[in-house]
């Protein structure tokens, strides 16, 4: 780190909103800066106090417990002489600790401005994606072309190492391909990519934005400034709208992807074939090949249209075709993202628990055919009138699990009364084993048994991934069965 970027944080008293993996090392970047830090959480476990005393041996002080994030009766939650607070993804808005701040005229942001402004002079650009979906999956397809070009790059934002971490450390990069959730955009006001993507919006985390317009106008903060281009889904008009209410820099250009034919200045599929009418010559009359949809892993309409997406922004950054492709052939991926788990007696299980709202698990059900359905769980105020409605041609029949199945049960009702449906009445873990055989006796050989649950995992399980793995053993027990 510079003199500069030194000289800028000594002496200055941040307060640290978090003790999770992004707080923490928020808190141990700015101190080597030379801050005066204190870290606040609600949370008093041993986990907790375990953590307070690692970051307290580096002069970072912390305050655990419900009065550091809510005041008391003695006072404010924010410490006396705060001149920073920088929060962790999860935190409201209406938090009393931002409150208090707004009060006292002190800025509140993310560790994704901290790592912006942590940047030194030679410092990679990023390529940046967000989305209600796919943002995973898209970011690490988006690495793992720029990899294949030769590039050292990383994925790296709302996933693996901590942003900070990877702008403060020795290892160098050509460029960065860069997760972001709505809750980290809504804290980055300095934040400008090279290029960035808005893959898709649909309703979600509503109680911490307070409104689809603002949830909206958080995902849009990914294009200002851009300098090369912001990409957006011709599919998804809103995508487009941000695009153009973004104030970018002179010369970067809009870039749609598509599942159809593309028009000049989009990519999109032609015969099977990925191609590019953005970043070529003559957008008119030419076409570049990029791919084939087989080179896709697995090449389901949603999942191709995140390879498009995470091919346009590396076309942006300049990679070459080829680079696309191997790229695209060399990626795996991650657990439970529609991942085949096994045949059965003819039956394909498909295990999707990162499917954890409407929109995705939408998504998720267009790509098979005959399906039935394992779902429910948590459903975080949603409503499934609009996804039972848009998927009953698709389904054999539906097992429901999870305290809020009846919500999905009742749209059944209204849109698919001739589907058959088990209402499994449990909550327990060992529900996804009777889930599994309920399916695999409504299923029929050439069907595919799909847990896409449209709701969150918490209900039953510590998250989407344990989920899964439930899932998954309960399928691997079936096969063993059937010998």
């Amino acid at each position: 780190m510079g003199s500069r970027q030194v000289s800028e944080w000594q002496g200055r008293n941040i307060t640290v909103a978090g003790l999770g993996v992004s707080g923490i090392s928020a808190a141990r970047a700015l101190a080597r800066l030379g801050a005066a830090v204190t870290v606040v959480d609600g949370g008093d476990s041993d986990a907790h106090r375990a953590r307070a005393a690692e970051l307290a041996e580096l002069g970072i002080m912390v305050r655990l417990g419900t009065a550091a994030i809510s005041g008391s009766a003695a006072g404010s939650p924010l410490p006396e002489g705060t001149d920073l607070v920088v929060t962790s993804p999860g935190w409201k808005p209406s938090s009393p600790l931002f409150e208090a701040a707004a009060e006292a005229g002190v800025d509140v942001v993310g560790d994704v401005e901290i790592a912006w402004r942590l940047r030194g002079p030679d410092a990679p650009p990023w390529l940046a994606v967000t989305g209600t979906n796919g943002k995973t999956t898209t970011t690490r397809m988006l690495a793992s072309i720029l990899s294949a070009a030769g590039l050292r790059t990383a994925a790296i934002g709302n996933i693996g190492t901590p942003i900070i971490d990877v702008v403060t450390g020795d290892e160098q990069y050509d460029v960065l391909a860069v997760e972001l959730s709505s809750y980290q955009l809504h804290w980055a006001p300095s934040l400008r990519a090279h290029s960035a993507v808005v893959l898709n919006l649909a309703p979600d985390h509503l109680d911490w934005h307070g409104s689809m317009k603002a949830y909206a106008a958080d995902k849009g903060r990914i294009y200002e400034g851009n300098t090369v281009a912001c990409v957006y889904n011709v599919a998804d008009p809103a995508t487009e709208d941000l695009v153009r209410e973004a104030d970018v820099e002179e010369g970067c250009r809009a870039i749609g992807f598509t599942l159809g034919t593309p028009g000049p200045s989009q990519l999109g599929v032609v015969d099977g074939i990925l191609v590019d009418r953005a970043f070529v010559e003559n957008r008119q009359k030419q076409a570049q090949e990029l791919a084939e949809v087989s080179d896709v892993n697995p090449p389901a309409p949603h999942n191709i249209a995140n390879a498009l997406a995470a091919a346009a922004l590396a076309r942006a950054f300049g990679v070459a075709p080829a680079a696309v492709r191997d790229g695209l052939r060399a990626f795996r991926p991650d657990a439970h993202r529609i991942e085949h788990v096994a045949d059965v007696a003819g039956v394909a299980y498909v295990d999707d628990s990162k499917a954890t709202n409407t929109h995705a698990t939408e998504a998720s059900l267009a790509a098979y055919e005959p399906i039935v359905w394992i779902a429910g769980g948590l459903a975080k105020g949603a409503t499934f009138d609009e996804l039972v409605a848009r998927s009953a041609a698709r389904l054999r029949g539906v097992v429901l699990i999870g305290a809020d199945r009846a919500l999905i049960r009742d749209a059944l009702a209204r849109h698919a009364p001739q589907v058959p449906v088990v209402d499994l009445d449990r909550t327990d873990t060992g529900a996804m084993s009777a889930a599994v055989a309920e399916a695999a006796s409504l299923a029929r050989p050439g069907d595919t048994v799909l847990l896409a649950p449209a709701c969150a995992s918490m209900d039953m399980f510590t998250n989407y991934n344990e989920r899964g793995e439930a899932f998954a053993e309960a399928v691997r027990a079936l096969a063993a069965e059937h010998g």
